[in-house]
């Protein structure tokens, strides 16, 4: 069992160890008491990367679904590469 404040803050590395960014909180189906994303806060270089523009202030999160994570360990690992993750959507854009 793993617990939700231990995953914030915890590293989001691609399959290609590729280093997204850091958990920022988890979301819930309240139906089912199961986690289903990961709120991801990325780091400048996956901004570039994947494609976002940097906001004035603040970041830009992604909300993975958590069917990606491959494991959980120091790191959370995906299951894809960096390339899979272009194109994904904001958290705010998402919802």
């Amino acid at each position: 069992m793993i617990n939700a404040n231990k995953i914030n803050g915890m590293k989001v590395v691609t399959a290609d160890a590729f280093t997204v960014g850091e958990v920022d909180g988890v979301e819930i189906d309240p139906k089912k008491w199961t986690v289903t994303h990961l709120d991801i806060d990325l780091t400048e270089n996956s901004l570039r990367e994947l494609g976002f523009k940097k906001p004035f202030l603040g970041g830009v999160k992604i909300c993975l679904p958590i069917d990606n994570v491959s494991k959980f360990g120091d790191v959370i690992t995906l299951k894809n590469e960096q390339k899979y993750l272009k194109g994904m959507k904001s958290c705010k854009e998402s919802r």
